[in-house]
């Protein structure tokens, strides 16, 4: 019997991409990025190096880098002033509200060249930090929650966004704001919605990137990270409220649920890779213990194969000026 060799088809670079099964491309990527009020230089984040919060102006710059690059999108997330925080995290809502100015200023710059993209989310605007409006026991009032995120959303559909994405993982948040953007003209701005979000370790990073205030945890509405079959639960009663995109977050930890949703789903599938996803591979990598490149590039690559059309990575700028 002939040796079978599948080593040819791996002699050479030209040779292993041609023969390549998963391809990922600038235009898939997103990138998250963070704009704070009250600072006149970038503030870089302690705990995600390379990434900053950004000033409106220098969101600009990296808008129009992004868009010269090649990348999909940008997902926008405000970092408001301390004293413009509430319990209602009603600063959110405001024309003039960073996370809205953010927006417009982006649109303003890169027009429809990139996908903008807006968290709609409350817990960068609360002043507990939580995701949603609390009850008089402390806990987020799920149906108070939505009502808030649909006055999110127009507002932010207002200020420039394509797309508006409900990250607090509230109980019919896709109906209800589907149904506010359609009664306010805003029937062409598309919701990509968090439809299975873990209350993972690894949003630590990010918390500082927002400010956030949380006092406790998201596990009541957030979803257990033992939880699979849960996943593709809730991915399916987003869809059925019509949701536009559907997204698993975080990705590289969760890539079986990811292959799930994408096995299941008749729309774009996203997978968010988190804060401390980012952070371990820079972390390594800034002790020389790993290639930061050839990770960042393998991370990504596994969570296309695992099924996500679109990726939402701090990676996004630097994958796409490579290729």
């Amino acid at each position: 019997m002939t040796t079978i060799r599948p080593r040819r088809l791996r002699t050479t670079p030209a040779m292993r991409a041609l023969v390549r099964e998963t391809r990922v491309s600038p235009g898939q990527l997103v990138l998250p990025v963070f704009v704070r009020d009250g600072i006149d230089a970038p503030a870089p984040i302690a705990s995600m190096p390379g990434v900053v919060q950004h000033t409106v102006d220098s969101l600009r710059r990296e808008a129009v880098r992004a868009a010269n690059a090649g990348v999909g999108g940008l997902m926008l997330f405000g970092v408001p002033l301390e004293s413009d925080k509430d319990a209602a995290g009603s600063s959110g809502e405001e024309p003039d509200g960073i996370l809205n100015r953010g927006l417009r200023a982006v649109r303003e710059e890169v027009g429809d060249d990139l996908v903008v993209m807006a968290d709609t989310c409350l817990d960068e605007f609360t002043s507990h930090g939580h995701c949603g409006v609390l009850d008089a026991r402390g806990r987020v009032d799920n149906d108070a929650t939505v009502d808030a995120y649909v006055r999110l959303a127009v507002a932010q559909a207002d200020a420039g966004a394509h797309v508006v994405g409900p990250s607090g993982m509230m109980d019919g948040q896709v109906l209800a704001i589907r149904s506010g953007l359609d009664q306010t003209g805003y029937a062409d701005v598309s919701i990509l919605a968090y439809a299975a979000k873990y209350a993972s370790a690894f949003y630590g990073p990010f918390r500082e990137a927002v400010g956030s205030s949380l006092r406790g945890d998201r596990r009541t509405y957030q979803q257990d990270p033992a939880n699979r079959r849960e996943g593709l639960r809730e991915t399916l009663l987003d869809l059925a409220e019509g949701a536009d995109m559907v997204m698993v977050k975080p990705a590289s930890h969760y890539l079986d649920v990811l292959a799930d949703v994408a096995a299941a789903s008749d729309v774009p599938v996203a997978a968010y890779q988190v804060s401390g996803e980012y952070a371990m591979i820079a972390a390594a990598a800034e002790r020389g213990w790993i290639d930061s490149e050839a990770a960042a590039s393998e991370s990504v690559t596994s969570i296309v194969r695992a099924g996500a059309d679109i990726v939402l990575t701090y990676f996004a700028l630097d994958l796409a000026s490579r290729r």
